[in-house]
């Protein structure tokens, strides 16, 4: 290996274990980074960190401006440039820092990462997401198999997921105790379940019908009393494969395992959707779905914010920023409904109208 790669092997180990353990970002957003960083070395042909110029910076904008992803044989996307121009930013801020490369890093040359105004704007537009509705979801468990341990589980996961709109991470790594059926509840214990910023706390089950509950409390039931679990064994637990006539892996049951990643749960959502003949919602959408019964649902800032700290959101505004957006035809129908006099507005709800315009003015938006 050469001296510089060497060089530049041991200071972005040290940048990963500030991304870490510094600034508590989770494996994907790390990787993520480390992406980035892969891509900028491999463009400049591995040159020191220490020998970076406005130049590698500006040739590296344009290099992936107009680099064809793989996957779609299109232009990268603004998104994606953005996104990778940002991490190499970060990074080269964090070099600036450090010794070695203090006197050697120039901090001027690092803006050069930034892309145009235009380019930005794009890069930052919110595209509209796809979100699936109760009724979808209802129809696509009805429509599920579950006539075996599989089929169950997989029904029984979707029904789970709508229930506690919990992420794919705690999802695949929760056991049958953090459930209690009596109490509704899923309790999110960080010391097991693998959360975000591995915070603690427990999810009361969302009000989306019967059918989910039910899946849900027959899957616990079989998994005890068929399979003979426990209260630690997982609760959704892997496939179990083994070879076939032909030397081939099929699934013939279950494994009392965790799955190691959230990929399969990722893999029965889209099978699940397809065989209902509807388009692909990942596990992660669910949240926007329950998002959007909470503004239907809730009637006061009190009930909203219960319903926030059930999806595990400190702050009702990350409910409003991440996933409320509002649908085109709902946005005309609120604009009409504020345009006549407001009747019976409660103390709660002004306080609440007022604390929300002063966030708004401290962040510059007004």
């Amino acid at each position: 290996m050469k001296n510089n790669s060497t060089n530049n092997a041991r200071i972005i180990y040290e940048y990963t274990k500030f991304l870490k353990e510094a600034k508590r970002l989770d494996d994907s957003t790390v990787d993520g980074a480390l992406k980035s960083i892969n891509r900028f070395e491999d463009f400049t042909g591995y040159i020191d960190f220490r020998k970076f110029r406005a130049k590698h910076a500006i040739a590296f904008k344009k290099n992936l401006l107009s680099k064809k992803s793989l996957a779609t044989g299109e232009k990268l996307s603004k998104a994606t440039v953005l996104t990778a121009t940002r991490h190499l930013k970060a990074f080269f801020q964090y070099l600036a820092t450090q010794k070695g490369y203090r006197a050697k890093v120039n901090y001027s040359d690092i803006e050069y990462f930034n892309l145009s105004e235009k380019d930005t704007r794009i890069g930052n537009a919110k595209r509209k997401r796809s979100v699936a509705t109760i009724e979808q979801i209802a129809k696509t468990l009805e429509g599920m198999p579950c006539s075996t341990s599989i089929e169950m589980r997989d029904r029984a996961l979707i029904a789970f997921v709508i229930l506690t709109g919990a992420r794919d991470g705690a999802v695949a790594s929760a056991k049958i105790k953090h459930i209690d059926l009596a109490d509704n509840s899923f309790y999110q214990d960080a010391r097991d379940v693998n959360t975000k910023f591995s915070k603690t706390f427990t999810t009361y089950f969302f009000p989306v019908g019967e059918l989910p509950h039910k899946i849900l409390a027959d899957w616990i039931d079989y998994l005890v009393t068929e399979l003979g679990y426990k209260q630690n064994s997982p609760l959704f637990p892997k496939t179990k494969l083994a070879h076939d006539a032909n030397q081939q892996f099929e699934a013939v049951g279950l494994l009392e395992e965790h799955w190691s990643n959230a990929n399969p749960i990722r893999k029965i959502f889209a099978q699940a959707f397809a065989l209902a003949g509807l388009p692909y919602f990942n596990p992660h959408s669910f949240r926007n779905t329950l998002v959007r019964l909470g503004e239907k649902l809730c009637q006061t800032p009190e009930e909203f914010k219960a319903w926030s700290q059930n999806l595990g959101h400190e702050s009702v505004l990350t409910s409003f920023y991440s996933y409320g957006d509002v649908p085109d035809y709902k946005q005309a129908e609120l604009l009409r409904k504020l345009s006549k006099p407001a009747e019976n507005v409660s103390p709660k709800m002004e306080q609440q109208i007022k604390l929300f315009l002063q966030f708004q003015q401290k962040e510059g938006n007004l």
